[in-house]
C-alpha cells in the first residue's frame, strides 16, 4: 500500500469513527433517557395494599371508621356541622380563611386552615392509589375523596426520592434518613428533627404518629430560621426549585393538637405571585406558630375541603399528582 492509498483511506475510517461515535452517544442518549423515564416515570410499587399492610403492622385499622350515610363521626357524640369554611366535630375543629395582600403582580393569595384536634391521630396520612413506592402520583382532591376526607393538604411527595424517613399512622414504611424532618406525636407534640440521627423504629417506639421528610424547618422557637433561602432538599439532583417566589405548602405547631396548615398560590400575577422562603416564614410566624416546616410546594400546593378545592393551583385550578396527603377524615 502506498503512502498516498493510504492517505485516500484515512477518510473512510474517519467517517466510521464518527458513524461509531454517533451510534455510542445515541445509545449513551438513550440510557440516560431509559435512566431517567424509570427514576422519574416508571411507577415502583412496594407496597400494593396499604390499608392492609398498616392493618397488619398496627394490628387494627389505623383510619376513623366513619358513617358517610349519616355524617357521624365515632367519639363525637353526635353529627358533625359544616359550613363552607368550618367543620366542628367531637374530634376535630377546622376553620378555613383566605388571604390577600398585595397588588397588582405582587398581590399574594394564600388560605389558612386552623385545626385543633382532640386526639392526635385524627390527622392521617394516606398514598396515592394506596400504595406505596415511588412515582405513584394522584391528586391531592383524589386521595383525599378516597379516603373520606373532609380536610386535606399535600404531603412531601415521598415517591419523587428514596430517602428519608416515612411512617405514616404509626407504621414504618421507609427508613434512610437524609434530611431535616417533622415529626407528629401521638400525644399532640410536633418536632423538627435530624433524620440522620435516628432511626424509625426509635421514632415509633418514642410515640411519633406521622412524619415529612422535605423541609426547611421556618422557625426556631418563633424566629425565622437563618439560612433557609438556601436550603436544597434533594442534593443528589441538585433541585433548587424550592427557592424563589413559589407555590407553597407549610404546617405550623401553635401549640399541642393545635396546627395551622397554609398554602400559598404562585406563578400567576395579578392574583397570586407566590413568595420566598422567608416570606412563607413570615406568614408562619404572624399566625402564631412557633414551629413551622416546608412541604412540598410548586403545582402540587393543594388544600381540600369539604368535597372540592379551597386553593386556585397555578391560577387555573390545575391539580398536579402527588404521591401523599395529610387529612382529616368526616
Amino acid at each position: 500500500m502506498t503512502p498516498q492509498q493510504t492517505r485516500e483511506r484515512k477518510p473512510g475510517r474517519a467517517r466510521r469513527a464518527i458513524t461509531a461515535g454517533a451510534v455510542a452517544l445515541t445509545l449513551s442518549a438513550g440510557g440516560a433517557t431509559a435512566w431517567a423515564l424509570d427514576r422519574f416515570v416508571v411507577q415502583h410499587v412496594e407496597i400494593a395494599d396499604v390499608s392492609a399492610y398498616e392493618a397488619s403492622q398496627a394490628g387494627s385499622s389505623s383510619g376513623t371508621s366513619t358513617n358517610t350515610s349519616t355524617g357521624t363521626v365515632p367519639g363525637s357524640g353526635g353529627t358533625a356541622v359544616t359550613t363552607d369554611t368550618s367543620y366542628v366535630s367531637g374530634s376535630s375543629n377546622i376553620s378555613i380563611s383566605t388571604v390577600t395582600t398585595g397588588s397588582a403582580d405582587d398581590t399574594v393569595t394564600y388560605y389558612v386552615a386552623d385545626v385543633v384536634l382532640d386526639d392526635a391521630t385524627t390527622l392521617q396520612s394516606a398514598f396515592a392509589n394506596d400504595s406505596f413506592g415511588e412515582n405513584i402520583t394522584e391528586t391531592t382532591s383524589a386521595i383525599a375523596e378516597a379516603n373520606s376526607a373532609v380536610f386535606a393538604i399535600n404531603g412531601d411527595y415521598y415517591g419523587f426520592r428514596d430517602t428519608g424517613i416515612v411512617i405514616r399512622n404509626g407504621v414504618v414504611f421507609r427508613d434512610e434518613g437524609a434530611r431535616q424532618g417533622l415529626a407528629f406525636y401521638r400525644d399532640g407534640t410536633v418536632q423538627v428533627y435530624d433524620e440522620t440521627t435516628t432511626t424509625a423504629g426509635q421514632l415509633v417506639a418514642e410515640g411519633v404518629w406521622n412524619t415529612l421528610s422535605f423541609g426547611p424547618s421556618l422557625l426556631d422557637n418563633g424566629e425565622v430560621a437563618e439560612g433557609i433561602e438556601d436550603v436544597e432538599v434533594d442534593t443528589n439532583f441538585g433541585n433548587h426549585s424550592i427557592q424563589g417566589e413559589q407555590p407553597r405548602t407549610a404546617v405550623g405547631i401553635i401549640d399541642d393538637n393545635h396546627l395551622v396548615f397554609v398554602v400559598v398560590d404562585g406563578r400567576s400575577p395579578g392574583y397570586s405571585a407566590g413568595v420566598t422562603m422567608t416570606g412563607l416564614a413570615g406568614i408562619m410566624q404572624n399566625l402564631g406558630a412557633t414551629t413551622a416546616y416546608n412541604i412540598d410546594g410548586g403545582g402540587s400546593s393543594t388544600m381540600y375541603f369539604n368535597g372540592g378545592l379551597v386553593n386556585n393551583p397555578l391560577g387555573g385550578d390545575r391539580e398536579r399528582g402527588t404521591s401523599d396527603i395529610l387529612y382529616i377524615a368526616q
